[in-house]
């Protein structure tokens, strides 16, 4: 009698008890209150404290602290400040690439007054270097750079590249944590890897992932500015990216620096299941050019480059899928000199496969002009190569190095140059800012101080020195001269001379 009151008892005990947790389980979607029905059947549970613990058993490659550890004390909140320029005041928004990643009203109507924005950064050298997305510090007027540590610095913009979208930083700081470049290359889809930023003002926040792909071309990139040049090779991850995390780190299970996230695929502006990284392969060697010679060395096949997939292989008659097919080859370029034509379809540079335009784009990127490559490629049905020197915008090998411009005094008005930043915030590849317009010949045209002088007459002024160069042989009659504001404003001023 005791054995059937204990079954019933425990009978009673466990069908209140499931009555219960169906009665407690609801799910709240869009306001409305939906019931578990009451016949649906649980599968079995178990107590917390049945769990194991963290630190047994947790299968190798699996365990995310130490990668956290890593890179979280080098990973940095990077602030920006903007002040509203004149043709913003009228237009009602701000660039949508900087609204989806920075939030915070960007796009409604523009109010009086500095706005704000935010990102991240990557320590990649202890005296101060950190690097950043282009779009994170693009026309902004004061860059505040704050550690993990909770210090903050001003920083100085070194350059950028937008092409690529990466631009340098540096504080004056010794001593700082950094992260080390991992090898891009090595990545496979499938992959763990870890995303560190403050997306939300959420400092310090770690996400992980897996690779999802490689080489993905978003055409998130490719503006007017940037044309035909930008390289876009992203590894794509289902890790968690959201506003703010533009510019952080993509670290493999070692803390090892893989790539700088930078673009989301989303409806709304928040994440929605992919995000996107620059290749460390790419960050690496633009941070090497900005710090060697104050540019990007972008190296040129010297050839027009096309997708090819099924009906574009049918309609030209090719017997592959995998490669870039040419679809023409520029005069007097290294392609042409190495004997590359029309028609051939690109398989490899040295030695690296390449299926698609973004991949072969990632892979020229990687040398400067003057550098030689093997291009494997087919021809006819063979299989053939050529060693292609490679070679810049202006068909050269030369290298490029920003001028260390001076200022001057001419005409009684002092030229100085302009600031990098202030020439990313414009969008001027340089220019001469006037001050002491009042004691000076430059007074009678309206100009006033700290306006930037871009052009005089048909001629491009890059540094102070051209200023005086330009005017000081002009025989008469009225030039125009050509230049904008810091808050963005254009205007035209002439000048006579006789």
């Amino acid at each position: 009698m005791k054995t059937k009151q204990f079954i019933l008892g425990v009978a009673l005990s466990a069908v209140v008890g499931g009555g219960v947790a169906v009665g407690s389980y609801k799910l709240l979607e869009d306001g409305n209150v939906m019931h578990v029905q009451d016949e649906q059947q649980y599968p079995t549970v178990r107590y917390t404290s049945d769990m194991r613990s963290s630190n047994v058993a947790v299968p190798e490659g699996l365990n995310f602290v130490n990668a956290a550890q890593v890179s979280t004390p080098a990973v940095v909140h990077v602030m920006t400040e903007y002040s509203v320029r004149s043709s913003d005041r009228y237009s009602g928004q701000m660039d949508p690439f900087l609204r989806e990643f920075f939030g915070d009203g960007f796009g409604q109507q523009v109010p009086r007054g500095p706005q704000m924005g935010s990102g991240s950064g990557v320590i990649v050298a202890s005296n101060g270097y950190i690097v950043t997305n282009n779009h994170v510090i693009d026309k902004a007027d004061k860059i505040e750079v704050v550690l993990d540590d909770k210090r903050n610095y001003t920083a100085k913009l070194v350059g950028t590249d937008p092409t690529t979208d990466i631009a340098l930083l540096k504080i004056e700081a010794e001593k700082l944590p950094t992260i080390r470049y991992g090898n891009s290359d090595e990545l496979r889809v499938g992959e763990w890897v870890l995303a560190v930023g403050n997306p939300m003002n959420l400092t310090s926040t770690v996400t992980a992932g897996i690779v999802s792909a490689k080489g993905r071309n978003i055409n998130i990139l490719r503006t007017s500015a940037n044309k035909d040049m930008s390289i876009e090779s992203f590894i794509q991850t289902d890790a968690a990216v959201n506003p703010g995390n533009s510019g952080g780190a993509l670290v493999n299970l070692n803390g090892d620096l893989v790539g700088i996230n930078t673009a989301i695929a989303s409806q709304t502006g928040s994440f929605a299941g992919y995000s996107f990284a620059v290749p460390s392969s790419i960050v690496s060697k633009v941070v090497d050019d900005l710090l060697k010679y104050g540019e990007v060395q972008r190296a040129l096949l010297g050839a027009s480059i096309q997708e090819i997939d099924a009906t574009f292989a049918k309609e030209k008659g090719l017997k592959t899928l995998n490669g870039v097919y040419i679809a023409q080859v520029q005069e007097k370029s290294g392609a042409e000199e190495a004997g590359l034509k029309t028609g051939d379809v690109i398989t490899a540079i040295n030695e690296v496969r390449v299926g698609k335009s973004s991949q072969l784009l990632e892979q020229i990127a990687r040398y400067r002009p003057g550098d030689k490559v093997k291009v494997s490629y087919i021809r006819d049905g063979k299989d053939k190569s050529a060693n292609v020197t490679l070679r810049n915008l202006n068909n050269s090998t030369e290298l490029v190095k920003r001028s260390n411009a001076k200022a001057i005094t001419f005409e009684g008005a002092n030229f100085e140059p302009v600031s990098k930043q202030e020439m990313s915030k414009l969008g001027i590849d340089g220019g001469a800012k006037i001050s002491g317009i009042s004691s000076s010949k430059f007074r009678e045209t309206g100009m006033k101080d700290g306006f930037i002088i871009t052009r005089i007459d048909k001629y491009e002024v890059n540094q102070p020195s051209d200023v005086e160069k330009y005017l000081k042989n002009f025989d008469g009659g009225v030039v125009y001269i050509e230049g904008m504001y810091p808050d963005g404003l254009k205007a035209y001023y002439p000048i006579g001379k006789g």
